[in-house]
């Protein structure tokens, strides 16, 4: 009886290391991706504070302000938000893509071509059909457009065979062409003199702020489109073929994947969602579609993307980061007499760092199970 005991004794260690063992690999394989952004992030603002040295100024100074402009106060705060709303849907037209293996980086194209397809349907009828009716009909012309402009880079890449990275930038090139002639010729309000824009929305129609916020309703709107998009990519049909043809597009086929379709289908909701953004910034910001659509959320929107893994619930916190980075802009150039485009060099720089630290996924022991010496 002794001896039963105590080889029952024995084996309980070596059990409970067999049930936690599940648990442990789960949460090594999710912390590496936490563990490797935030190494980056330090890593890219010490690099980035060794600049700021160079040029005479305070790392601590420059951090600071960035803290005190996009956090530090409520009003600071729902600055930040404000301009966390298009990033959350422009991070999106690059991480759908993504799971399918594309690297898109011409959301810029289809923010700025989806405002103009806002701003044009809702020259004619506004003030005729109801404010709901209107806005809804900009959104669905800025989401077809967007979609369509992205669409036609996955339609190239999978049918002709052309990088969908070169042809969604050269793309964006030409959808910025494009509003500039409409803007300016067609679509132009005789009485923009100076800046060219369309006829401004009424007021009524504008896109109207979160109850008890000074953030217009696009953030609520860019975080159910996130909230959408993890529930299409984790727990549809649709989203497991896509993760498996980016997994490896030979095995899709094999299996009869409609790789095509994914590949089009995906590419068209990113940029359906781009194409939101862009409306949301004429219902809700400008008033009308002009030059400032071409604000760089686009390119902002591929940074956050990369930062959040593309997950689209990550998106979320990552897109308030780099919006009150972006809000603490003109603090920084009043109180240290540094460029308003510096927060732009520290986002290159971060994003440079972490294209680098890309590298570093799977060496690591520690979060690797496989490389664990499994006990006797």
């Amino acid at each position: 009886m002794t001896a039963e005991i105590d080889d029952h004794t024995l084996s309980v260690p070596a059990e409970r290391r067999a049930l936690l063992r599940p648990a442990l690999e789960w949460l090594a394989r999710r912390a590496e991706p936490v563990a490797i952004t935030l190494g980056a992030i330090l890593a890219g603002t010490a690099l980035f504070s060794l600049f700021i040295l160079s040029v005479g100024k305070s790392p601590t100074d420059l951090y600071r302000f960035i803290y005190t402009g996009g956090f530090g106060s409520w009003f600071s705060i729902q600055n930040s938000l404000s301009r966390a709303s298009p990033l959350l849907l422009t991070a999106l037209c690059v991480a759908l893509p993504a799971r399918l293996g594309l690297v898109i980086i011409g959301g810029e194209g289809a923010v700025v071509l989806g405002g103009v397809a806002a701003a044009a349907i809702a020259l004619p009828i506004a003030g005729l059909w109801p404010p709901i009716i209107v806005l809804i009909l900009m959104a669905f012309a800025g989401m077809v457009i967007g979609g369509i402009w992205i669409g036609l880079a996955g339609f190239l890449r999978h049918y002709r065979g052309v990088n969908e990275t070169i042809s969604s930038l050269l793309l964006a090139y030409i959808a910025i062409a494009l509003m500039n002639q409409f803007v300016e010729g067609p679509l132009r309000d005789p009485a923009s003199l100076n800046k060219p824009s369309t006829t401004p929305l009424p007021h009524d129609y504008m896109l109207g702020k979160i109850p008890g916020m000074d953030v217009h309703l696009g953030l609520v709107i860019g975080i159910v489109a996130c909230i959408a998009s993890w529930i299409l990519i984790e727990m549809t049909s649709y989203g497991f073929a896509a993760r498996i043809a980016g997994g490896n597009v030979r095995a899709a086929q094999i299996q009869g994947l409609p790789v095509g379709r994914l590949i089009a289908g995906f590419t068209a909701i990113a940029g359906s969602f781009a194409g939101l953004a862009g409306m949301i910034e004429v219902a809700a910001v400008q008033g009308s579609a002009n030059a400032s659509l071409a604000a760089g959320y686009g390119y902002t929107g591929i940074l956050v993307a990369f930062l959040a893994r593309h997950n689209p619930l990550a998106i979320i916190p990552v897109a308030f980061l780099l919006g009150g980075i972006n809000a603490s802009g003109g603090l920084i150039q009043r109180r240290m007499g540094l460029p308003d485009a510096t927060v732009l060099v520290l986002q290159g720089t971060l994003f440079v760092v972490i294209l680098f630290c890309e590298t570093f996924y799977g060496r690591f022991k520690i979060f690797n199970p496989d490389l664990w010496k499994r006990s006797a």
